[in-house]
């Protein structure tokens, strides 16, 4: 593809992108895994395409960018205090949990972390479509899960950054976890400093000039700067894109300036998901088949375990949290984001992990309302009868 003009493919590759995104939704399938399946599909074709990379890249800033601008910091800690048990709980059984699994199947630890870090999050894209397909939006399952998953997007650019500081070469010292926790504080401290010192005060000048064409070149501007200077720290554009979406949300127009740049998501995103599928060559057959099998068993009890205790600690009943715990085993985004920083073997074992719980953690989504139900009335009544 290298003697092709970047612009037909480019433009061939949307009118692609367009074709199965249809298609996607005619048969209900999340399109992120359309995406990854495609690139799987003709990764002969694509090898070492940095110009798709690139657009990649921003892509997924300018995701991390719009989940920023949702968490001004007082909603943050706010969330924080309410989900922190559930989502610690989280943290243990499925980061931790995969963790120990790759160590215990012979991985050395940084591997196995790579591993645990893919297998930890839900999809956040795939479980705001489902909720709103399956009209659960105003079920109260509905808010634990969307906090589960606020807690994971508050917890991805931390765990990104310490994944990509250890691909750069550095290896794990109490000197590396010091260094590197400071120059997220420092990052974090400075958007912190700038949102409320700068741009909390830009309220009128947004409002004022919210319609001219120049307040996109500001918002986009905004989340590629403070993704690259994130990059310049050794830290993840992700971490960078999240943070600069928490400075910009102070102006208290956080809605309207989305509004500016999801048009600039909506076309580089899926590049991200097809980029990652061309980097998976099934060639060489599926490695670390037994661990694979094991970590597929492992997301599904991990999260249903979360689902169920983290549900009750939040207040949730019994069929209401066992309907939010098979709501929560699809992986998605984060975990191609992670793969994409592994070496080749495990970026395959990954990605066809990230496939086969994505269709699971879909169908068992479906399915929950059901289980639910039968929880209900083969438990519940049972120990209300026998007390």
């Amino acid at each position: 593809m290298d003697n092709v003009p970047f612009l037909l493919l480019a433009g061939l590759i949307l009118c692609v992108f367009f074709a199965v995104s249809f298609a996607s939704q005619k048969l209900r399938l999340p399109s992120v895994l359309v995406y990854i399946i495609l690139g799987v599909g003709v990764s002969s074709r694509f090898v070492d395409s940095s110009a798709i990379h690139t657009v990649a890249e921003i892509g997924i800033v300018i995701l991390f960018f719009i989940l920023g601008m949702e968490f001004p910091l007082g909603r943050m800690v706010a969330i924080s205090k309410k989900i922190w048990p559930s989502g610690l709980m989280d943290v243990v059984l499925n980061l931790g949990g995969a963790t120990a699994l790759a160590w215990l199947f012979g991985l050395a630890f940084p591997a196995a972390l790579v591993i645990g870090s893919v297998a930890y999050a839900t999809s956040s894209s795939i479980s705001a479509k489902m909720l709103q397909e399956q009209k659960r939006l105003a079920n109260p399952e509905a808010e634990f899960i969307l906090a589960i998953l606020i807690f994971e997007d508050l917890v991805a650019p931390i765990l990104v950054s310490f994944i990509a500081a250890m691909g750069q070469g550095e290896t794990l010292s109490p000197h590396f976890g010091a260094l590197l926790l400071f120059k997220i504080v420092l990052l974090a401290a400075g958007a912190i400093f700038l949102g409320h010192f700068g741009f909390k005060r830009l309220n009128d000048f947004v409002i004022r000039h919210l319609q001219k064409d120049f307040m996109t070149l500001m918002t986009a501007g905004v989340a590629l700067s403070y993704a690259g200077l994130a990059i310049a720290l050794g830290l993840s554009e992700i971490l960078g894109a999240f943070l600069a979406g928490m400075m910009l949300s102070e102006t208290g127009r956080s809605t309207e300036l989305e509004h500016l740049v999801l048009p600039i998501r909506d076309i580089t995103l899926p590049f991200f998901f097809f980029w990652f599928g061309t980097t998976i060559s099934l060639g060489e057959g599926i490695p670390l088949m037994p661990l694979l099998v094991a970590l597929i068993v492992w997301a599904a009890i991990g999260k249903i375990i979360t689902g169920y205790a983290g549900g009750r600690l939040y207040g949730l009943s019994p069929k209401v949290s066992i309907r939010a715990s098979f709501s929560l085993i699809h992986r998605g985004e984060f975990s191609a984001i992670i793969a994409s920083l592994a070496a080749p073997q495990l970026k395959l074992l990954s990605g066809i992990y990230i496939l086969v719980t994505a269709f699971m953690g879909v169908y068992l989504f479906q399915k929950a309302p059901t289980l639910a139900n039968w929880y209900h009335e083969r438990w519940c009544r049972k120990c209300e009868a026998e007390s």
